[in-house]
């Protein structure tokens, strides 16, 4: 079964910047909830940002509007998750993943997600 493929994860500095892109198989791009998750270490795996492909509504977790964005490139199957004003509490493993046709975004609990990528680590030093 091909997988969702992460990338753009690193190391910088609080203040910085990342973008993540996240490659989903063709026949799991459309019609469905792609989101970004984040787990760090001690901590459950929480949805930061999502978005129903094809829609211009995304969905975000409270504490990151305002720095995180999510986008979509159609054309290529790819989501992004552009990250500004970075804080080490930021720092984490990012997921994406994307739901079952047909399913929203909301709540975005990991459970309803079924197709999963390996990740990317994020590190912001203070």
């Amino acid at each position: 079964q091909v997988q969702m493929v992460e990338s753009g994860g690193g190391q910088v500095q609080a203040g910085g910047s990342l973008r993540l892109s996240c490659e989903a198989p063709r026949d799991n791009y459309s019609n469905r909830c792609i989101s970004w998750f984040r787990e760090a270490p001690g901590k459950e795996r929480e949805g930061v940002a999502g978005i129903y492909t094809g829609t211009v509504s995304p969905y975000y977790l409270d504490s990151v509007k305002g720095r995180l964005t999510i986008s979509q490139d159609n054309a290529t199957s790819t989501v992004f998750l552009q990250m500004n004003s970075l804080k080490p509490e930021d720092t984490a493993w990012y997921f994406c993943g994307a739901t079952v046709e047909f399913q929203g975004c909301a709540p975005m609990r990991p459970a309803r997600y079924s197709r999963w990528g390996k990740g990317t680590q994020v590190t912001v030093a203070s």
